[in-house]
């Protein structure tokens, strides 16, 4: 039994695995955990070890190289034509094996752990910065439903909430309503060192102004460019270099989903 492609089947606990040999025949079919799943690869000879680009997959995937194989990650959405009826893990299995061999399938780029510390870096920040604003929504509606507007801007609001809350100024807020602000606003501060401390993590670049195909003028921070600038030159799908045209991947870009004829909500 030669295994030439191995699809695999990602799951939280057991992962599904499927093999194909020369011919696109299925040879082997078996699910095992993932920590076996690294312990099986070691086994096998050399060959073309294919994942959906999930959670783990790039751990994983980075363990299987090390063993010789070549690992080819790829978007869920280049899998789904090959999944055949009554879907279940391990006919996923079976088309990720599939789309593998295919030509036209573009492959996403294995990650490294520096790459991933950067994109979780990104993440956390971006989750800061939804809580603060969350909460800054929140103080807008209660200030207005006591008859305070606030100009729009994040350093006007703070200004104002100060003001409110000076003790020597006054206010026409109620006791609780003030006990209630002060709450809010000092988990607004807290957001606000715990984002300065998680800005002080972008070592070695700076925020900046740069135009991106397809995306107009945005703000990047240089640590979200600079993995691509030195991965370019491998070529996604096999390795190989040379290709320098491959799309910006979606980890690293925030672009307007896609809305046409035949595509759900077009």
């Amino acid at each position: 039994m030669t295994i030439a492609v191995l699809g695999i089947d990602l799951g939280k606990n057991s992962c599904s695995l499927v093999g194909l040999d020369a011919a696109g025949r299925v040879v082997l079919r078996r699910r095992m955990r993932r920590e076996t799943v690294i312990a099986f690869g070691a086994k096998l000879p050399g060959c073309v070890v294919a994942m959906e680009a999930c959670c783990g997959a790039h751990h994983m995937g980075r363990a299987l190289v090390k063993q010789g194989h070549t690992v080819r990650l790829m978007l869920p959405e280049y899998v789904r034509p090959y999944v055949k009826a009554q879907k279940n893990d391990d006919r996923d299995a079976e088309a990720i094996a599939e789309a593998a061999t295919r030509p036209t399938t573009r492959f996403v780029a294995l990650k490294s752990e520096a790459q991933l510390d950067v994109q979780t870096l990104h993440r956390v920040r971006d989750q800061l910065v939804g809580e603060r604003t969350a909460l800054m929504k929140q103080v807008r509606a209660m200030l207005l439903e006591r008859g305070h507007v606030v100009a729009q801007g994040r350093a006007k609001l703070a200004a104002h909430l100060t003001e409110l809350l000076d003790t020597h100024t006054g206010s026409s807020l109620t006791a609780r309503m003030r006990t209630l602000v002060a709450e809010v606003h000092e988990r607004w501060q807290g957001l606000d060192r715990r984002i300065a401390v998680n800005r002080s993590g972008f070592v070695g670049g700076c925020l900046s102004w740069v135009r991106r195909p397809g995306l107009g003028h945005r703000r990047w921070h240089d640590s979200a460019l600079r993995p691509r600038r030195e991965g370019r030159g491998r070529l996604a799908r096999g390795g190989d270099g040379g290709c320098t045209s491959r799309p910006t991947p979606r980890w690293r870009t925030r672009r307007p989903r896609r809305s046409a004829t035949g595509h759900a909500g077009g």
